[in-house]
């Protein structure tokens, strides 16, 4: 089996235990192959966590889940010094946290004073963690996968824009339509089945997915499709320059990390798709995801009952591909 199907297998077995929501899995693999962090938001229930160690059990891969309180410390998620007083010298040793993993599951990652979050941020953006001035390296495989509910407002703490600019994609989980309801009551209805069944596959090798990268830096983008999604990074700074209703529901736009990861989530999806160019679509199937949690909407947007995915649909509108 090549890489390509490979990896189209990964996607195939994690969308038959999450129903109805295959833009979300097809959006979690698009993170994994474009080695970034994701943050997925829903209401409770919606197979946030389920999603996330549905991937994890389909690879040969290190899991770990971070549920997150009010009173996490740092040391909980990387780990801290323990002295040893075993036979012999007494020696002091580093007891690694749940953040040393391939795939780390931040659950409800808004319930977490700042200290907690600043720890969480090194690993994510540096891919390394410090423990008592020592700097451990992160796993070559290492991604973050942070949830959050958009209802529970007491006892959280929002997320700082430093930390939100950092994940690659924010995944929006929405309800599924009927028949995925259905399907859903039946598959756990045979969860033991299903879950017997599953294990009887082989799991999918972290050189698959290295392999996959490496072919992903091939990807062509023109110089069409390259100006295209500059414009769509410049019309969220000056939005005057294409509608002045669009201007005014842009307080802040998207950051060069932005465009970084546009591009990114652009070739992963035509290589997934089996294309060595980046298309126009491929660059409109992945932007509500990079550009939502990166615009900083108006109180103007707010008052008008904008979200900004309306603001990235009007965009989309206002942009043309030359």
């Amino acid at each position: 089996m090549g890489t390509l199907e490979s990896i189209q297998d990964l996607q195939r077995r994690m969308s038959a235990s999450i129903i109805g929501q295959e833009d979300v899995v097809k959006n979690l693999v698009i993170g994994l192959l474009a080695n970034g962090n994701l943050l997925m938001e829903g209401l409770p229930g919606l197979a946030k966590t389920r999603a996330v160690k549905g991937m994890a059990s389909t690879m040969d891969a290190h899991f770990s889940r971070l549920q997150f309180t009010p009173d996490l410390l740092p040391s909980d998620i990387t780990g801290s010094e323990v002295l040893y007083t075993g036979a012999g010298q007494p020696s002091v040793r580093v007891e690694a946290g749940p953040i040393f993993a391939n795939i780390v599951l931040a659950d409800e990652i808004n319930r977490a004073p700042a200290k907690v979050q600043a720890a969480l941020l090194e690993a994510m953006e540096e891919r390394q963690v410090t423990v008592s001035g020592t700097t451990h390296p992160m796993p070559d495989l290492f991604m973050v996968m942070a949830t959050q509910n958009p209802v529970e407002q007491e006892g959280t703490y929002p997320l700082p824009e430093a930390q939100m600019d950092r994940f690659l994609m924010h995944i929006y989980i929405d309800y599924p339509d009927e028949a995925s309801e259905a399907q859903i009551i039946r598959l756990v209805r045979g969860e033991e089945q299903a879950s017997s069944a599953q294990q009887d596959a082989p799991p999918i090798e972290q050189a698959v997915v290295f392999a996959a990268r490496e072919e992903i830096h091939k990807v062509r983008v023109g110089e069409a499709i390259e100006k295209y999604m500059v414009d769509l990074v410049f019309a969220t700074r000056y939005p005057d320059r294409y509608d002045a209703q669009l201007a005014s529901w842009i307080h802040i736009g998207v950051s060069p990390r932005g465009g970084i990861a546009l591009d990114k989530c652009a070739r992963a999806h035509a290589w997934l798709d089996g294309r060595d160019q980046v298309l126009p679509d491929d660059v409109r199937a992945v932007v509500h995801g990079v550009f939502r949690h990166r615009l900083n909407l108006s109180y103007d947007a707010s008052a008008d009952g904008v979200s900004a995915n309306d603001v990235i649909d009007e965009l989309l509108k206002q942009v043309a591909i030359a």
